[in-house]
């Protein structure tokens, strides 16, 4: 599925100490997330059983299958979030290279887009798997009380 260029109305002047707080920051929640899913990836391990039981499994696969192919994209992004604040010598090397420097103001207001969207996503699906694993956990503890 190709998604359109998003286009952009309105564009804030950033500086250059803006934009490399910007890229530190979505760096750090990148990175974070990454650990995260490794607690997430343990999580599912732990409930394993729960997870394919015939009642939960399909709901279960989609969320996993999601949460893997978010995984993937994490890493993309982060690689790509790492050469952008790499490429910020170009605004802040006292060259006048104009052109340059509005592909790299350019890129980096996608690239607000492209973050933005990623988390949001990431939160649904976090979400979903917690209100999932939640349900289990109950359930779990019902059949206890009534054993």
């Amino acid at each position: 599925m190709k998604t359109k260029a998003p286009k952009i109305k309105y564009k804030a002047w950033l500086s250059p100490e803006t934009m490399h707080n910007n890229s530190k920051k979505w760096l750090s929640e990148l990175a974070f997330i990454q650990d995260e899913q490794l607690f997430f990836d343990d999580l599912i391990k732990s409930y394993t059983l729960q997870l394919i039981d015939s009642k939960h499994f399909t709901e279960s696969k989609k969320i996993i299958d999601r949460l893997s192919q978010l995984q993937k994209e994490n890493n993309t992004l982060f690689n790509t979030l790492k050469n952008h604040k790499r490429g910020l010598k170009i605004m802040v090397d006292g060259k006048d290279e104009l052109e340059k420097e509005q592909a790299y103001r350019d890129k980096h207001a996608k690239l607000i887009i492209v973050v933005s969207k990623y988390l949001e996503k990431y939160q649904t699906i976090k979400k979903q798997l917690f209100t999932l694993v939640k349900g289990i956990i109950k359930e779990g503890k019902q059949k206890r009380l009534l054993n």
